[in-house]
């Protein structure tokens, strides 16, 4: 790996000032996937902790309202034991209703209180978004976060955006070579103008995989095989994402890989997800007791290595900085490799596949979180000035 860590987190301040450096965990967001991102900040939370750095959890509600959660209520979640199943074992959002504002100083964020006039609550040095889909993973609290003029870490706003939505996102892989599976996509106006959504999927093959453009944690996603009802398969979607993507199914191995880094990213170790029912459902990721997940997987070598090779070229082909997890499907018997998705903010549970696959390459959770922190400075310091941001 070529990702320097940060240079002793527990005594370095910016500015002159000493003290550990404050990172502004954010988690929570009104996205289905609160729950998961509950899970993935806690995980975070501890490994920062751990190493060294001041830790002030910041939850965002369904209403996105922040809520700064208390330091004995985030003391006490930290120290306590963790359950079986890792989405049992959380960060709550609580307390008091905060907002977020550009420092005084460059490179720093003030949470606020917005019942009191000046009230600061804490600054921060750096923010980890551990959030999960819509308002969190797609640009928006990135956003947010460059306007503030803070180090943040992931990736920036272009690259979450086409991350998050499946269309944009194929259409850069497919730009760049990479291969995808046969797909189309429409609107939900389309769809509703159609007097047949068979006739929007002609040229696939069944089964099909039906799936809401802008949503993870496999939520709103259907497996449509011979005889299945499609317009109830859209419908789900329709009820998360105004727009659609209907992949052609391909029978084989689903297979992971993260990648961290900025410009010179690396990939990590692969991993395989065992499935059953056909395919890796919200249940069998989080709600299930046995572990799905065998890492490393079984390949041979040349298959592993194209598979690193791939993950790096996908997320050069988003822009993308600090890390995902790409996921790929393997047609064994053909010997083809398709890239599936990435996740520019992949789950950060101790039982994710993301902190697995490294871990098998030697990286583990600690240290991944501290060049991610290495990796927001990095980005922040190198980026031009004149951009309408405190400087």
């Amino acid at each position: 790996m070529s990702v320097s860590r940060t240079n002793d987190p527990a005594s370095r301040g910016e500015g002159g000032r000493s003290g550990p450096l404050r990172v502004g965990v954010l988690f929570g967001g009104p996205s289905a996937e609160h729950e998961v991102s509950c899970a993935s900040a806690l995980g975070v939370a501890r490994a920062l902790t751990g190493n060294g750095y001041h830790v002030v959890a910041i939850g965002i509600t369904r209403d996105r309202e922040l809520r700064l959660v208390p330091d004995e209520t985030l003391a006490r979640i930290l120290d306590s034991s963790a359950p079986r199943r890792a989405i049992d074992d959380r960060l709550v959002v609580t307390g008091p209703i905060v907002e977020l504002r550009a420092g005084r100083r460059s490179a720093i964020a003030l949470v606020t209180a917005v019942d009191g006039p000046g009230a600061v609550h804490a600054e921060l040095d750096v923010v980890f978004p551990v959030l999960h889909g819509p308002f969190g993973e797609d640009g928006v609290v990135q956003g947010l976060l460059e306007s503030l003029g803070v180090p943040y870490v992931g990736c920036g706003i272009l690259a979450s955006a086409v991350g998050m939505d499946k269309v944009a996102m194929k259409r850069a892989l497919r730009a760049e070579g990479v291969p995808i599976t046969p797909y189309v996509w429409f609107d939900a106006q389309t769809y509703r103008a159609s007097e047949d959504p068979e006739k929007l999927v002609v040229g696939l093959r069944r089964p099909l995989f039906v799936k809401p453009a802008r949503m993870g944690s496999s939520i709103g996603i259907s497996r449509v095989a011979d005889g299945d009802d499609l317009t109830a398969a859209v419908d789900e979607a329709l009820r998360h994402d105004d727009l659609v993507v209907v992949e052609q199914g391909v029978t084989g191995r689903e297979l992971e890989c993260g990648v961290l880094g900025g410009a010179d990213p690396q990939a990590s170790a692969v991993g395989e997800v065992r499935v059953t029912g056909g395919w890796f459902d919200y249940r069998q990721k989080y709600l299930g007791d046995d572990d799905p997940m065998v890492v490393p997987a079984l390949l041979p070598d040349e298959v592993a290595e194209r598979i690193r090779e791939l993950s790096v070229r996908a997320f050069v082909a988003i822009g993308g900085w600090g890390l995902a997890r790409v996921d790929f499907l393997y047609d064994e018997a053909a010997n083809e490799l398709y890239v599936n998705e990435l996740n520019t903010m992949p789950g950060f549970t101790a039982h994710s596949m993301y902190p697995k696959v490294w871990a098998a390459a030697g990286v583990g959770y600690r240290e991944i979180v501290d060049r991610l922190v290495a990796l927001a400075f990095a980005r922040h310091a190198d980026r031009p000035t004149g951009q309408g941001v405190p400087q």
